[in-house]
């Protein structure tokens, strides 16, 4: 078995895929997309006078709050470039904790798991989950533009 699927296999209740597929893709969403390398990136949340934006390389894409902004960078450190946000704003802040959690907690396996072998090897495998992650993420999708509002607003019952 390959350090990959280990590392995976270890990671399963804190897999980003698997937490963005059931704690997030199962309420109401709607897509986003940035315009980012599908790479593993460095990006920072600036707080400006105008707010907060999300820096990834030169790029800045504006954030209405902080819950946001920290959620955006999560996807943007993975490389996605669409991928669903929350419609409840009030959700945000916890899916980031729990991402964020559980992308350090990636972090950490693969340090005790390849601490034997050479900075090279682990910078490979930590490039070949973030890889794995994103294909995930992709084939999930993003959803719909726009959330669904399906539900009547008529409080009195029709005749």
């Amino acid at each position: 078995m390959d350090s990959i699927s280990q590392i995976r296999g270890e990671l399963v209740d804190v897999w980003i895929p698997s937490i963005y597929q059931t704690k997030i893709r199962s309420q109401r969403t709607r897509s986003f997309s940035l315009d980012i390398p599908e790479k593993e990136n460095q990006p920072s949340v600036l707080y400006t006078l105008l707010g907060f934006e999300l820096k990834v390389g030169n790029r800045r894409f504006a954030s209405p709050d902080l819950a946001t902004a920290r959620y955006l960078l999560i996807f943007a450190r993975i490389g996605c470039r669409e991928f669903a946000v929350p419609y409840d704003i009030t959700a945000l802040s916890p899916a980031a904790d729990e991402l964020e959690t559980a992308w350090q907690h990636m972090l950490m396996t693969i340090e005790s798991t390849m601490k034997r072998f050479s900075p090279q090897v682990r910078g490979r495998t930590k490039a070949g989950l973030i890889r794995q992650i994103r294909k995930e993420i992709a084939s999930i999708g993003a959803g719909e533009l726009m959330p669904l509002f399906d539900r009547s607003t008529r409080q009195r019952p029709q005749e």
